[in-house]
């Protein structure tokens, strides 16, 4: 913790805000997600297919807006997008907890997705601004408030659930509120750097982005490590169940709980001795190499040994979380590098938005294997197509690298 509160000191007064804002964002995003299914199922007696739309809405208002509010993040500023994706969120979630008819609930779900498209690149893009030449030592301080917002958000969401979602949804919409009077009374509104956007067209921002062929190719061949991280709510959980039953609902928290606490406790030390030793691609090829590998111990476990499944999951959540922490600061800063430190947050939500597409086909196909092994009764399977995609990330960002395409271009000036 010592080391932790000496790093965050070490950054300019902006970046700490937004690592501190991200904490608080993480913490009353996860105190009320993880129990929204639940309360639109069980409290308000939704169908599973009106639970399933209103989660999707959320997730596509995101995903498919982050390069709508990393446009937005360049043409206007940093801090206009983080204030509105914090009020935004704050009257999401209230209405969440209020409203009990579907129209209502979609809205409600649309507005606290889009407001995660809003600040999100923008926090990333003011981050790296604010940085200068420590971005990896600023992203991996960054991700520790991230990963501890997740850590505490479902405890504190699960103490308030005793007394009501409705209090659950209030006090994350109070803080959201907070947040955005934060925002606008302590955040500094930074000048756009390293951009002509009030000179050109959104559309001529969009084919600049698309123009640069090694941004595309990183963020192509990055597509799988999102993947590989998404398994925690996807595949590790289907492996509990398949194990355990129903008995299996404690353990799949316990791993939640695992693969954010190794990212809280080991962030800054993997960073500080990955920076000593390796070269920023070789840290990506290493640790995308360590995600795949996570799902071996799955893989070569013998079916109908619960205890040994177990063990598995538990090797396989801290390679994960290990591997995810190692690339997580080299893998933002190379956005940064490859932008030219021009339309960052722009890039930023292409990136996000590339990912997010990798996810939802990846989770479809993960799902779809997990099925098919399991009537065919060789589980390994999925374990090594999983195995086989970290070991193909790996393989094509050192052949970017290799191939000199991981390097920062020369810095574009800004418009007079």
């Amino acid at each position: 913790m010592k080391h932790l509160w000496q790093q965050t000191r070490s950054f300019p007064p902006a970046a700490r805000l937004l690592m501190a804002n991200q904490f608080a964002i993480n913490l009353a995003f996860y105190m009320l997600m993880p129990y929204l299914a639940f309360h639109l199922s069980d409290g308000l007696g939704l169908a599973a297919w009106a639970v399933g739309l209103v989660l999707g809405v959320r997730n596509f208002s995101q995903q498919g807006m982050f390069l709508i509010g990393g446009t937005l993040a360049d043409r206007l500023g940093h801090k206009i997008p983080i204030m509105a994706g914090c009020l935004l969120r704050t009257v999401g979630f209230g209405l969440l907890g209020w409203v009990d008819n579907l129209p209502a609930l979609i809205v409600a779900s649309a507005a606290t997705g889009f407001a995660g498209a809003l600040f999100n690149p923008a926090v990333r893009a003011y981050l790296a601004a604010e940085a200068g030449e420590r971005r990896v030592d600023a992203f991996a301080t960054f991700n520790v408030y991230y990963q501890a917002g997740m850590l505490l958000g479902p405890l504190v969401g699960l103490a308030l659930l005793a007394a009501d979602f409705r209090v659950v949804c209030t006090v994350s919409a109070a803080l959201f509120a907070a947040l955005t009077v934060l925002q606008w009374r302590a955040l500094p509104a930074r000048p756009r750097q390293g951009t002509d956007s009030g000179h050109e067209s959104v559309l001529a921002q969009w084919r600049s982005v698309v123009a640069n062929r090694p941004f595309l190719l990183f963020s192509a061949a990055m597509i799988g490590s999102y993947v590989l991280t998404f398994q925690v709510y996807l595949a590790l959980p289907l492996a509990v169940t398949d194990a355990l039953g129903s008995r299996g609902t404690a353990v799949t928290s316990g791993l939640f709980v695992v693969s954010a606490a190794v990212a809280v406790v080991g962030q800054l030390r993997l960073t500080g001795w990955v920076k000593a030793r390796w070269q920023p691609g070789e840290a990506l090829v290493r640790g995308l190499a360590a995600m795949g590998l996570a799902f071996v111990p799955l893989a070569l476990s013998p079916r109908g040994s619960s205890t040994a499944v177990l063990v598995s999951l538990v090797v396989a959540v801290v390679l994960l979380a290990a591997g995810s922490a190692i690339v997580y600061p080299f893998e933002m800063d190379t956005v940064v590098a490859l932008s030219g430190n021009r339309l960052v947050a722009t890039h930023y939500g292409f990136y996000n938005t590339v990912s997010g597409l990798g996810i939802t086909l990846g989770n479809l196909g993960t799902g779809a294997l997990w099925d098919f092994a399991g009537r065919q009764h060789a589980t390994w399977l999925t374990w090594a197509a999983l195995t086989a995609t970290g070991t193909a990330c790996a393989a094509a960002v050192a052949a970017l690298a290799r191939t000199g395409r991981l390097t920062a271009p020369e810095p574009q000036p800004a418009a007079a």
